[in-house]
């Protein structure tokens, strides 16, 4: 088991830093490539590019919700789709009703099969994609319940953390959550490898070489739009108006978009 006080601080630093480059925390606030902070609401229930280049797409499915009197949703990312090649990777926070540490909440799943990532041994899953090149893919609990480092060799390294809205959090921003609802979430940060040039998608802009961001400095809710060019059909889609990934030809749209993956929550 993942316990002893010797692995604390090894594990400690393989959750995601909501401050640090590449994360994705909150109501969905990031932090770029280029260490600037912005706020993405997208929409409740849709699904946006978050990154989309050449070999890589990485999807998010946001749930929210919109107190009376609002103009907007308050989001929150519920689900990572992870595409490449043939394969979707898909980590994901399952809905519970009322929230407990001692309870795993976090739900994954490899091209439509459940994955079962062992809380004892090696505390891992890991498997290699067909293909070329074959990549090493691992998922690993960086504690025993609710957090993992997920690893596709060359292209993406996320630390995961799934987290409730507290009753606290909840009041100090009047988010108004319903009853019966912790509305659990992704807390994540990325690692990038080879991402080219050109690549897109929500975060993946920022790591463009002499990207310059949009959003107002100093304020204290720098806002990031473009839900119209990075709304993709569904969690497991790789179209939308900027995305760049593209299945390889011998994979049909319907073997690539339609896994359930056991996620119709989501």
């Amino acid at each position: 088991m993942l316990t002893a006080a010797a692995s604390v601080k090894s594990l400690a630093i393989r959750k995601p830093n909501c401050n640090g480059y590449g994360s994705l925390c909150y109501d969905p606030r990031f932090v770029g490539g280029d260490g600037v902070m912005f706020y993405f609401h997208g929409a409740k229930g849709g699904n946006f590019a978050i990154v989309s280049d050449e070999s890589l797409q990485i999807n998010a499915h946001f749930i929210g919700t919109r107190p009376q009197g609002r103009t907007r949703d308050f989001t929150w990312v519920q689900a990572l789709s992870v595409m490449f090649d043939a394969h979707t990777l898909v980590v994901g926070a399952k809905r519970v009703p009322h929230w407990d540490d001692a309870v795993d909440a976090l739900t994954a799943t490899w091209d439509g099969e459940p994955v079962h990532i062992p809380t004892d041994g090696e505390a891992e899953w890991r498997t290699t994609s067909l293909g070329y090149p074959k990549r090493q893919v691992v998922l690993e609990r960086t504690d025993e319940y609710n957090s993992v480092r997920v690893t596709v060799a060359g292209l993406v390294e996320m630390d995961i953390r799934v987290r409730p809205i507290g009753k606290e959090e909840n009041r100090v921003h009047n988010y108004q959550i319903p009853d019966g609802d912790s509305f659990a979430h992704l807390e994540t940060q990325f690692r990038f490898f080879n991402l080219s040039d050109s690549v897109e998608g929500v975060l993946g802009k920022t790591y463009s070489p002499g990207y310059v961001s949009p959003v107002k400095i100093g304020v204290p809710m720098p806002m990031m739009g473009g839900e119209d060019k990075y709304q993709t059909p569904s969690l497991y889609s790789p179209l939308c108006k900027k995305c760049r990934f593209q299945r390889p030809s011998s994979t049909s749209s319907s073997e690539s978009d339609d896994h359930d993956g056991g996620v119709a929550q989501y």
